[in-house]
């Protein structure tokens, strides 16, 4: 993703959104130790109140976290020709701008891959075709890692909202057919913000995550913003040596709307560049996505309705990002 004269780059990011700034730096996103003895109590709080929260502490060595970046960056800083080799997404591999096939824009270039390796594409070999050895095994080490320690954080999750079995939150993400993926998107500056007459530009626009759980780490760029319950927007301070934890809509539908699914974004820097990694844990595709019955009180009705995650995924991906997408699935809605 090259960034050209301030005329021309304007010009090619025409129709990627603009939102009004916001100087509000939230100092309030709950922080979680996992080797704290309340570590489940404040995990259920932080999901109850904001869908969203910050792990310390976590495990993950530092020495994985920076390998894997420091292949990430070299791959997308090689020339735009080379990138467009491992695109467009089928939907693994390498994008640019488009997210999505409705229509969505952003200042992003991104690698989409596949955390199943029984599951190949061609466009993913492609990504490690320069550096096999070196990048792959970055992302295997990594992906291992994080996976670990997710379903360490979902099974504490279930120890704080008394789910019985302990597994049920975590055993869709173990399984063999899990449809999980892991996203490493890469915000370039854009020195013309300024040009923008004081507007942000969208890098990645508004939206919540369909899985299950979703564990992000970043470098030090600022950039990711999630939205408060009283819909005011505010910026979640960087910090590269922690991870940040979305509650995601399949997770809201398990626990009967008791976890809510947090709405974010990500905007554009115009000096440095903002590289995030994300790991998307989704159930099989033929998983059936319904509240658990141990999180139900007696005479509590479920506020959705029946489906599996194939039926919703497939939906999700049809809409726009900033729709609500679990409106579908409401009791009393149309339905998918």
């Amino acid at each position: 993703m090259v960034v050209h004269s301030q005329s021309t780059s304007l010009d090619h990011c025409s129709l990627i959104k603009t939102c009004k700034p916001t100087t509000s730096v939230f100092n309030g996103i709950p922080v979680v130790n996992l080797r704290d003895p309340e570590a489940k109590t404040l995990i259920v709080k932080a999901c109850e109140e904001y869908g969203f929260f910050k792990l310390v502490n976590h495990g993950v060595p530092m020495e994985f976290i920076t390998r894997l970046e420091t292949e990430a960056l070299r791959f997308f800083n090689l020339p735009q020709s080379d990138k467009d080799r491992a695109g467009p997404p089928d939907p693994f591999g390498y994008g640019c701008k488009m997210i999505g096939s409705n229509g969505d824009m952003g200042w992003i270039e991104y690698l989409l891959l596949n955390t199943n390796p029984q599951i190949t594409s061609h466009k993913t070999h492609t990504v490690f075709r320069e550096n096999p050895e070196i990048f792959r095994s970055a992302v295997d080490d990594y992906i291992e890692a994080v996976k670990r320690m997710t379903f360490e954080v979902v099974e504490l999750m279930a120890d704080g909202l008394k789910i019985e079995p302990r597994d049920a939150l975590s055993r869709p993400l173990r399984d063999e057919k899990s449809d999980s993926c892991f996203r490493l998107n890469h915000y370039p500056p854009c020195p013309e913000l300024q040009a923008l007459s004081g507007r942000n530009l969208i890098g990645f626009g508004e939206h919540t995550d369909p899985q299950i759980i979703s564990v992000l780490r970043s470098n030090n760029t600022s950039g990711l913003q999630i939205c408060l319950k009283d819909k005011t927007w505010v910026s979640v301070p960087p910090d590269h040596t922690s991870f940040f934890i979305n509650v995601g809509d399949a997770l809201q539908v398990m626990t009967n709307g008791k976890l809510r699914s947090v709405r974010h974004r990500v905007l554009a820097d115009s000096m440095n560049s903002r590289l995030s990694m994300i790991y998307f844990g989704g159930p099989p595709l033929n998983e059936k996505i319904v509240p658990l019955a141990s999180v139900m009180a007696d005479g509590e009705e479920s506020l959705y309705k029946e489906f599996t995650w194939w039926e919703y995924k497939t939906s999700a991906y049809k809409s726009r990002l900033g729709d609500y997408r679990l409106g579908l699935l409401e009791k009393g809605s149309s339905g998918l």
